[in-house]
């Protein structure tokens, strides 16, 4: 089932300050470039409790952005905070309130400890918190509460920008924690005379599944872009060093076959003719005989 996103642009500009809503939601989120937030930090909205993300440049260059997730009582006064403080370097902001204005510290706390623990699961982006602070207390009920307040900042963060939950492995983007990914989907091969791997098309993205090799030296013919990705999967220890070759230490999300083949065969290649069915059918001919 759809849900319906309202965004309204505060200062009618494609990149000013802007609020967004889900309907029948009582939560609301703000977000501002930092180069904006002196127009509007005096709105009400700033007066409240809440969680907050702050987005900056990596430090290293395998990653696409670096977040510091925090949480206050009163969101103005922590964010002046940041703003004169040189050490947080960040370039945009959003945060999460409750229109109904019932949020407590123990539920925002909750919200940021989620947050956090999340994020760093999802291995896509430089995360400053480092570790993820310890869940408080809560009921069962205000526990589902916050859940369900968390799935909504979850559709919200990647339509203002911020990338960060988008999981880099299969395992931790699935909204409950406790389902899997269903067995049903095509899988495909990879088979060369020194390592195998195999791939699953999922609503989620092409899966290369846990326990798949890859060849471990780089071809200087791979651009940039799958220099960086193949950095970042060591450095998350998606892939991990196993003797002459690497191997997948979780299943890892990504967004098109020939990506995918990329980092397993190490070199630039068509990852829909490389990718095939144990009956020796290509990717290209599988999505040919699904389109016609």
């Amino acid at each position: 089932m759809g849900k319906k996103l309202t965004v309204y642009m505060i200062d009618g500009t494609e990149y000013g300050p802007r609020f967004s809503e889900i309907g029948n939601w009582v939560g609301k989120a703000v977000y501002s470039p930092r180069a904006t937030v002196n127009k509007i930090i005096s709105r009400d909205e700033f007066d409240n409790p809440g969680i907050y993300c702050l987005k900056g440049d990596p430090n290293d260059e395998a990653f696409s952005e670096r977040i510091y997730i925090g949480e206050a009582e009163n969101i103005r006064t922590r964010l002046k905070q940041h703003l004169s403080d040189p050490k947080k370097d960040f370039k945009e902001l959003i945060f999460f309130i409750s229109k109904d204005e019932l949020l407590t510290k123990t539920q925002i706390r909750y919200l940021e400890s989620r947050l956090v623990q999340i994020a760093l699961k999802a291995k896509t982006a430089e995360i400053d918190n480092g570790n993820s602070p310890s869940l408080p207390t809560l009921h069962e009920a205000d526990i589902s509460d916050m859940e369900y307040f968390l799935e909504q900042m979850k559709l919200i963060l990647p339509v203002m920008g911020f990338n960060f939950l988008i999981s880099s492995t299969a395992s931790t983007t699935i909204a409950n924690p406790q389902s899997t990914e269903a067995p049903s989907h095509q899988k495909y091969l990879i088979k060369t005379k020194f390592f195998n791997a195999t791939m699953q098309e999922t609503d989620q993205g092409y899966i290369v599944l846990k326990n798949s090799e890859a060849k471990k030296e780089l071809s200087p013919s791979c651009t940039e872009t799958y220099i960086k990705m193949r950095r970042k999967l060591l450095e998350t220890q998606i892939l991990i060093e196993k003797g002459d070759e690497l191997v997948f230490a979780e299943d890892a999300v990504f967004n098109s076959p020939s990506a995918a083949s990329n980092m397993v065969l190490g070199r630039n290649s068509n990852g829909y003719t490389e990718w095939i069915t144990e009956d020796g059918k290509t990717f290209k001919d599988i999505q040919e005989s699904i389109n016609k």
